[in-house]
Formats: structure tokens, C-alpha cells, sequence
């Protein structure tokens, strides 16, 4: 007979080991499978590892502009232990997985290594790395939280080698000479920033007419300019119709505005977004519906079939951490027969954490007037900051968009040192329909960088004070 629990998670990434952990709050046996490491892509292979690696990027930053901070390196040698960079990597990657299996122990959920491909009626066979196949049932539900991968363009192949995605990027045994990076998303930009900042070559391309698309225009001219600055060439516009990989390097055939390019480039890193780990888990037999490569849910992620459930970057919406785990955590309460909120999806924050980082969260400008709001839009540039200044980063700014009549926050767009840690006060004040008076009448702590929030909207509504 199957063993059972009240509650099945497929998944342990950021979606599927909170869920797991809620539920298990709220008073259900929980059993969570894992097919690799606990953490998911996210611990071992994407959030974590990667801010590990921007973090050694930054160090040797800050190394070779000592001087610029009054600092001289005795012997003016220095120089990026690759191999060493990647190791700590690991290390923290290793570090976090061993956290969620902590979590897991101290939850009492039931860990199940191996497989996982849903059946009908609550079940999970589990195919162990032995082959061996077991039954699992759920009383209560089955959670869906299988994740992505990285999209392979369909002209250009993933070998691994010359050809890699983000795990390759972090493992790495050699450190390239040169890089072109398909893609200027959010993997695409903090990988080109890594290497770069190391001292490999970096050539972007980009087929939106912007980098980092999805970003209000002005972050985005803002990002080119620093990166054109730190060396790496940007070609927007534009798109990879070949990677030649028979010779020792990547000849790379790129079509532009201005004609095909050749580029002679040691590795090329696909990073064109991902795609939702949704083939061979078993949803066509139990005839878990799909549509444009998303399970379909509702807003309690219900899936067609009563009893199973899917959250993450396996449904629709934003592919980010912090989305899967808010959608765990409600899925778990719905499932527990709690009234708990929907989520609203108009105010999810974005970060990407190149260098200068990238922090937003509403409409973009563009937007907002498509929309037909009155706009009241106001930016404080980081250059005009006292803490900035003194910290050696001012590049940068934070722009806020209102709406005229009501003083509505429509949106916020940051680019800057630490911004990313600065947009929780903008998605806090929208989820309390906080206006513009208020943040005019918010004492905000000097010298910091978070004045250029209050800066901004002084501006926005003619009252710059540092301006």
C-alpha cells in the first residue's frame, strides 16, 4: 500500500520547500521530492551562487579603483583567482542546501529523494536513482512545483562547452577570454557584468531595442552607458543566427541594423529565459491542463484536476523566487481551508544584480501613459546623494511615477549601489495605497541612499530640495 501524507510537494526550489514548510505549519504530514539537490535551481544553480559570484565581481571592482578611496596597493599587483571565485560559489551554494534540509528536519516533512511523476487520485511515483518506483498518496492535495530551465533558441544548440547556459556559466574550469551573452535579461546582465568585471571580453546581443526590455527606458540607457564604460560592447536590435563550434572557439554570425557581424568569441552563453519543467511529470495522464508551456491555475492554484495544484515557474506569471515562494505560502493556506489573499501580480518587485544593481516595481512611465494616467514623474539622481558621494557610487538614480489626480504610486525604477534593497519601501507603501503626500511627509535617515526615494518625489512634485 502507498504511503501517505496529507500534503505531496514536487519540488524543493523556492516555491516547493516553503509550501512544504507552511503546510506543515498549518498542521499537515508533509513529504516533499527532490530529484537533485534541496534548494532547487535557485540555491544551487541561480539566486544564491550567482550573488556570490557578483559579490568576488565587486570585490576585484573595488580593488582596482583602491585609489579612488584614497587606498594604494603596496606592490600594484593583484589579480582574480577564477577558480577560486567559482569554488566560493559552490561553497555557498552547498552552504544554503544544507539550510533547507535543515528546515526540512526541523518541520518534520519527510524528505523523498528521486523522480517525481504525478498520477491520478493524489498519487506521486517516485523513480529512486536505483530505478526502483514507489507510491506516494495525498489525502489533501499534490503541489506542482517542478520549476524552469533555461530555453534553448532553436537554432542554437547547448553543448556544454561552447555553448552553455547558466550552470555552466557558474562552473566553469577556465575562465574565458572572451564571452558574447545572447540575451539581456536578468542572467544575461549579471553574467556579462561578472566576467567583464574579471576581464573577459563581453560582447552583448540583444533582440529587443533595449537592454534589460522589460525595465523602464531611462534604466535601460542608464545600464548601457555603465556597461559600455566597463568595456562590454551591446548590440541591441539584433539577433544570433549561428554559433559556429568546429573550429577551437565560437564563430558567431550576428544579424544587426547595420548588416551581419562575425564575432570570434571563446564561449557563448545562452540566455534567452526559460522555460517551465512541465514535459514527462505526468500531466497528460492525469489530464492536467496546459496552455503556451504554463500549467493553467486560478488564483488559489487550483490546477483542472481536483486535488493537484502548481505554483512557480511552472505556471503563468513572473519567474522569480519571490513569487513561487508567496504562491507556496497561499496554496498551502487555501489547501488548509484558510481565507487567505490573492496574490496581486501588478506589485511584485524586480531586481537584477549586475553592477549598478536594478530595483522596480508598478508601471513604467511608457506604461503608465498607454494607460491614459496624468503622470507626475520625478528622479533624483544618486550623483546629488551625500551618501552616494561618499561611498564612490554615483551612478545611477531612482525614478517614481504618480498619477496627478489622486497621487496614486504607480511606479518605481531604481539603478544604483544597493538599490535592491531599497524597493521593499516602494511595494510596501503601494500595498498600503500610500500617495505622494505621505512619502513627501516620510522622515527619511541622512546620509542614506533610500533619500532618493523622498528626493525623487520631491521632485516629482516641485519641491527638490537637494536638486
Amino acid at each position: 500500500m502507498a504511503q501517505q501524507y496529507d500534503l505531496i510537494v514536487v519540488g524543493s526550489g523556492p516555491g516547493g520547500y516553503p509550501t512544504a514548510i507552511r503546510a506543515s505549519q498549518l498542521g499537515m504530514k508533509v513529504a516533499i521530492v527532490e530529484k537533485e539537490s534541496l534548494g532547487g535551481i535557485c540555491l544551487n544553480w541561480g539566486c544564491i551562487p550567482t550573488k556570490a559570484l557578483l559579490k568576488s565581481a565587486q570585490v576585484f571592482e573595488y580593488i582596482k579603483h583602491a585609489k579612488d578611496y584614497g587606498i594604494t596597493i603596496q606592490d600594484g599587483s593583484y589579480n582574480a583567482d577564477f577558480s577560486a571565485v567559482i569554488s566560493r560559489s559552490r561553497g555557498v551554494a552547498t552552504s544554503m542546501s544544507k539550510g533547507v534540509a535543515f528546515l526540512m528536519k526541523k518541520n518534520k516533512i519527510d524528505v523523498i529523494m528521486g523522480y517525481g511523476k504525478v498520477k491520478a487520485n493524489k498519487t506521486v511515483e517516485v523513480t529512486a536513482a536505483d530505478g526502483t518506483k514507489t507510491d506516494y498518496t495525498a489525502t489533501k492535495g499534490v503541489v506542482i512545483a517542478t520549476g524552469g530551465r533555461a530555453r534553448e533558441l532553436p537554432n542554437i544548440k547547448i553543448d556544454g562547452e561552447k555553448v552553455i547556459e547558466y550552470r555552466k556559466a557558474m562552473s566553469l574550469e577556465k575562465q574565458p577570454k572572451s564571452m558574447l551573452v545572447i540575451g539581456s535579461g536578468a542572467i544575461g546582465v549579471e553574467f556579462a557584468y561578472v566576467y567583464a568585471s574579471m576581464g573577459t571580453k563581453v560582447t552583448i546581443v540583444e533582440f529587443l531595442p533595449s537592454v534589460v526590455p522589460v525595465e523602464d527606458e531611462d534604466v535601460s540607457k542608464e545600464l548601457a552607458k555603465q556597461y559600455k564604460k566597463l568595456g562590454i560592447d551591446i548590440y541591441t536590435n539584433s539577433a544570433v543566427e549561428s554559433v559556429d563550434t568546429s573550429g577551437e572557439g565560437c564563430k558567431v554570425k550576428v544579424k544587426t541594423p547595420d548588416g551581419e557581424k562575425f564575432f570570434d568569441v571563446d564561449v557563448v552563453l545562452s540566455a534567452a529565459g526559460v522555460v517551465a519543467n512541465i514535459e514527462n511529470i505526468g500531466l497528460e495522464d492525469v489530464g492536467i491542463a496546459t496552455d503556451k508551456g504554463k500549467i493553467t491555475v486560478n488564483q488559489w492554484y487550483e490546477t483542472n484536476v481536483p486535488g493537484f495544484f502548481a505554483i512557480g515557474d511552472c505556471v503563468p506569471g513572473q519567474a522569480l523566487a519571490h513569487v513561487a515562494t508567496a504562491e507556496g505560502i497561499i496554496c498551502a493556506e487555501h489547501i488548509a481551508g484558510h481565507h487567505t489573499e490573492a496574490l496581486d501580480y501588478g506589485n511584485i518587485p524586480g531586481c537584477t544584480y549586475c553592477s549598478p544593481e536594478i530595483a522596480s516595481v508598478g508601471l513604467t512611465e511608457k506604461k503608465a501613459r498607454e494607460l491614459g494616467y496624468d503622470v507626475k514623474v520625478g528622479k533624483f539622481p544618486f550623483a546629488a546623494s551625500g551618501k552616494a558621494t561618499a561611498a564612490g557610487a554615483r551612478d545611477g538614480f531612482v525614478k517614481v511615477i504618480y498619477d496627478a489626480k489622486y497621487g496614486e504610486w504607480l511606479g518605481a525604477h531604481m539603478i544604483g549601489t544597493n538599490v535592491t534593497e531599497m524597493i521593499a519601501e516602494v511595494v510596501a507603501a503601494r500595498k498600503l495605497e500610500t500617495t505622494a503626500h505621505e512619502i513627501l511627509r516620510t522622515v527619511h535617515p541622512h546620509p542614506t541612499m533610500s533619500e532618493a526615494v523622498k528626493g525623487a518625489t520631491e521632485a516629482a512634485y516641485g519641491e527638490a530640495i537637494d536638486l
